[in-house]
Parts: structure tokens; C-alpha cells; sequence
């Protein structure tokens, strides 16, 4: 399940105070748990581990912001 990667991968790399907690909507940069060298971090994850290739334009909140969103994302790139 790409959340669960994307989750374990988000609270093993970032400082998360209650990973228990964090749910799959709630906003990465606004909680200040990513900031916006840690969105390269994230990308240089997505891209290794899911082998695709984030583009410019596609480092977007919509896309990047929460692990609901990344999951969506990973999901539209793999098909």
C-alpha cells in the first residue's frame, strides 16, 4: 500500500511528534514536519523507491502536502 510506504518513510526521516497521530490528510508543510528542503528528500524517495520521475511542475501542495495526496499521485504516475 503506497500511504503506509509513504507514512513509514515520512516518520523514519522527518521529526514527527506523534506519529500515531498524524493522519493521512493532515498537511506535511503546514505541520512543519516536511519543509522545503525536505520535499527534495520526499521526491528523491518517490523516485527511487517507485521509480518515476517527478516533474517541475508537478511539485505541487496538490500533489506533495500529505500523505493522502502523495499517495494519489504516486498511484496516477504508476498507471
Amino acid at each position: 500500500m503506497i500511504a503506509q510506504t509513504v507514512r513509514e518513510f515520512v516518520t523514519s526521516h522527518f521529526y514527527v511528534p506523534r506519529p500515531a497521530e498524524l493522519s493521512d490528510e493532515q498537511s506535511l508543510l503546514d505541520s512543519g514536519i516536511v519543509d522545503s528542503t525536505g520535499v527534495f528528500d520526499l521526491i528523491a524517495f518517490l523516485e527511487s523507491h517507485y521509480g518515476l520521475k517527478v516533474k517541475d511542475e508537478e511539485m505541487l501542495p496538490e500533489n506533495l502536502d500529505s500523505i493522502a495526496h502523495i499517495a494519489a499521485y504516486v498511484a496516477r504516475k504508476k498507471t
